[in-house]
């Protein structure tokens, strides 16, 4: 019975033996910058976590019932060094935290463009970031690369010590992009333009997720991150380009329509603008984008005086042109 009762006990390492710390293992700077702000937080916190259980288990023992030295003083009611300590101790580690999340909300905004890659490598003009437009649908992620013409569905991959600058939005649903290694969690919102500032310090392959639950598919919502050396960056470009396929509107129709365990996919051949498509929810011809709707809502008495704002009303990026309708053409 007792080894039956300790079996829990014996098992759980065994079981914990498979979980992989990605957040506590980064490989960006973004998530390094998270992961020590983590650690340095718990740490300061424990500086009165620690004290107060070895003072509680000090305190049960030295003054328990059986202990005759034990000094009882019913008339005790005050102690200025007492109260010195139990006050200025939690007030000075409030200090410090609120210190650290002023400094690093500022520093860690996924709006700001980085202006290093790495702890003492700060980014030079030479450095171009690579644009990745991130899209989240029911239930896969999309990513278009505009400046390379190409598309993947489940798979990012991002060169080493390249800034990247994501464009986020969603077709649907609430969502959040999530890639533990990279950087946080960022929200993917539909008619919402999000952006998130990041950069791969090292080669190789992790998970990205989806941190918001949006029905049955979610759970296998989730995408390689894959990080190459340049060169090797620059063959898994011309690979997506030679694996052929045509990512246009019709195309995107179909992405669109929810779809479960979706396997990777590559698209050499990725027609521009069809992110604002997504954004401004006209993916489907005829259906009048949040943009034009706007603009048309503004012409004609809107705006600022007449109190419609629209969805999209937040951000002023959610059209990128004139009329996103007209978006789309071929090469």
């Amino acid at each position: 019975m007792k080894r039956a009762a300790a079996l829990p006990l014996v098992a759980l390492p065994l079981l914990l033996g498979g979980c992989d710390m990605v957040t506590m293992n980064p490989t960006g700077d973004i998530a390094l910058q998270q992961r020590n702000l983590i650690l340095f937080s718990v740490g300061v916190m424990l500086l009165i976590i620690v004290p107060v259980m070895v003072l509680t288990a000090l305190f049960a023992y030295r003054y328990r019932w059986s202990n005759p030295h034990k000094i009882y003083d019913p008339t005790f009611d005050h102690s200025t060094k007492l109260e010195l300590v139990i006050w200025s101790c939690p007030l000075l580690i409030i200090i410090a935290l609120s210190a650290v999340t002023w400094t690093s909300t500022h520093l860690l905004d996924p709006f700001r463009p980085l202006d290093r890659i790495a702890p003492g490598r700060p980014v030079t003009a030479d450095m171009t970031p690579l644009n990745v437009q991130a899209v989240a649908l029911d239930w896969k992620w999309l990513f278009i690369y505009p400046d390379l013409g190409i598309a993947t569905v489940n798979e990012l991959a991002l060169p080493v010590d390249v800034p990247v600058r994501f464009a986020i939005t969603s077709s649907d649903q609430f969502n959040t992009f999530y890639a533990p290694t990279l950087a946080g969690m960022i929200y993917a919102m539909p008619t919402m333009r999000s952006e998130l500032n990041a950069v791969l310090n090292k080669p190789g392959e992790s998970w990205g997720y989806s941190a918001n639950y949006t029905g049955r598919g979610y759970s296998h919502m989730r995408f390689k991150l894959r990080g190459f050396e340049t060169a090797e960056f620059d063959r898994w470009v011309a690979d997506a380009r030679a694996a052929g396929g045509v990512l246009d509107r019709e195309k995107l129709m179909e992405l669109v329509k929810p779809s479960e365990r979706e396997p990777a996919a590559r698209f050499g051949d990725a027609r521009p603008g069809l992110f604002d498509l997504v954004l401004n929810r006209c993916v489907e011809p005829g259906k009048p984008c949040v943009a034009d709707v706007m603009r048309r809502d503004m012409e004609a008495g809107g705006g600022s005086h007449g109190g419609h704002t629209g969805a999209a009303g937040p951000d002023a990026r959610a059209g990128s042109g004139p009329t996103a309708a007209h978006a789309v053409h071929g090469r």
